[in-house]
């Protein structure tokens, strides 16, 4: 099913009951700009927050990416392609396409005797300054394999050999691989019926569903006791591969494995593009207020990451998630974003503007 074509007018008009202020940049001390949002919280299943249109739809994008991965591995073909921890953290990723990342990738194509021409991402550029710029000076063109959700497609292309599926056409809705994923995003989100999809950047699918049934899934991907035991058992994978290879999730200078370094095997984090994050946190009797399963949920208005980098900072310092009254060093630089000017002169910085309403 496709997404519903709302005349972009009307989608507007909707939009016209204002998200609050969730960040603002300032300059030399001024508030110049700001990001509107709306942010959706889950402890243990229930609802505790809900900030902004937490039920309009949006497109997930690629926070749905661990959601996507289930029936892989509920179907065992980790085991019977006998994935390390690497791979299976590049399948879950929006990564930079360093080597560390395109290793794996072939690595994980190699297994099922696939090549990279089979991959329907496309060709992109490194996210990674550093291999794009070797890539120049090689002479070399972008790969399939460079694509930040390669590892996602490779998995998918597992799947669709696994339900017998022509793989020429595996980023079809209607083929049985894709459906078996719709089910487990949908399942995961606690919603029923078709799903709403449109097509997502890397040409695969992607979901439109509301922001609170985004946070839902996060935090079932936390602690999945009531899932039954297949799935279960695939979520607790996909948290301890992303604590065993946090840098295979994202890169070395990016938000989400800053995040996984923090609760190692006990967190997943991951954005999506146009502004949506997601994040689980498993239970943890230190969190005095919130010990349970944690799960959360952002997209900002205009679509850029800085708007939600320290509004994810404030709100889990806001649940006690970190140890002490502060962020640690590794992410304390995301919680108030430095603003520079081509100089390298700082001339501001991006923070959030929140009173969480937490009881």
């Amino acid at each position: 099913m496709t997404a519903s074509t709302t005349h972009p007018a009307a989608a507007a008009a909707d939009l016209l009951v204002a998200n609050p202020v969730l960040a603002v940049a300032t300059r030399s001390g001024a508030v110049e700009s700001w990001h509107r949002g709306a942010v959706a919280v889950f402890h243990e299943d229930e609802r505790v927050l809900s900030l902004g249109g937490v039920d309009r739809p949006i497109f997930a994008r690629s926070a749905t990416k661990p959601f996507q991965a289930l029936p892989f591995l509920e179907r065992g073909l980790a085991q019977t392609l006998a994935l390390p921890v690497e791979e299976i953290a590049v399948m879950c990723a929006s990564h930079d396409g360093a080597p560390v990342h395109t290793t794996a990738v072939r690595s994980f194509l190699a297994r099922g005797g696939l090549g990279e021409h089979q991959l329907g991402c496309g060709p992109q550029a490194p996210l990674d300054q550093d291999t794009r710029l070797e890539l120049l000076r090689a002479g070399e063109k972008p790969g399939r394999v460079h694509h930040n959700c390669s590892g996602k497609h490779t998995g998918f292309l597992h799947l669709a050999h696994a339900c017998g599926d022509d793989l020429a056409n595996y980023l079809d809705p209607r083929c049985s691989s894709q459906q078996e994923v719709a089910a487990a995003v949908l399942a995961m989100a606690g919603l029923s019926g078709p799903p709403e999809v449109g097509l997502d950047g890397c040409g695969a699918p992607t979901f439109r569903l509301p922001l609170a049934a985004l946070a839902r899934a996060f935090c079932r991907l936390a602690n999945p006791d009531r899932l039954g035991s297949v799935r279960a058992a695939a979520c607790r994978t996909i948290l301890d591969a992303a604590g065993r290879a946090p840098l295979l999730v994202a890169g070395e200078r990016r938000f989400c494995t800053a995040l996984l370094r923090c609760w190692s095997g006990r967190v997943f984090a991951k954005n999506g593009a146009e502004g949506v994050y997601g994040v689980s946190l498993a239970p943890d009797p230190q969190r005095r207020r919130w010990p349970g399963a944690i799960g959360i949920a952002v997209k900002i208005d205009d679509g850029n990451e800085r708007g939600y980098q320290p509004v994810i900072v404030d709100l889990l310092l806001a649940l006690g998630a970190f140890a002490g009254a502060q962020p640690p060093a590794s992410v304390r630089g995301f919680h108030r974003l430095a603003l520079h000017n081509s100089q390298q002169k700082p001339t501001g910085e991006v923070q959030c503007v929140m009173s969480w309403p937490l009881s």
